[in-house]
């Protein structure tokens, strides 16, 4: 489960990254991007995700070491982990499927 957390946060912040500098390259004179650039945002949501599934699994190892005696608690800290990535995974797939287009489009 943390591999492929790892694996897929370091693709999406690679993503992110390419936003950001196909954005500055592109040549345009509009100035410096602004604070909440589309690529900033996506950064902060990745980030925010990730400290999620990080609270989660404390919950679980503090349930499973017996630090912590609260079931419910956890299960509502795994659930809000698992909801927050999968909608993670649908934004992620709305922004590939928007690229996509993009790409199709004739100028």
């Amino acid at each position: 489960m943390d591999i492929r957390q790892l694996n897929l946060q370091s693709a999406l912040e690679k993503a992110a990254a390419s936003i950001e500098s196909s954005g500055s390259s592109s040549g345009s004179s509009a100035g410096p991007t602004p604070e909440g650039s589309f690529a900033q945002t996506l950064k902060d949501s990745i980030n925010e995700i990730n400290n999620i599934q990080q609270q989660a699994d404390q919950a679980v190892s503090n349930l499973v070491e017996g630090k912590s005696q609260d079931l419910h608690q956890t299960m509502i800290a795994v659930e809000k982990a698992d909801l927050s990535f999968q909608l993670m995974m649908q934004v992620r797939n709305k922004i590939l499927s928007a690229y996509e287009e993009i790409q199709r489009m004739q100028i």
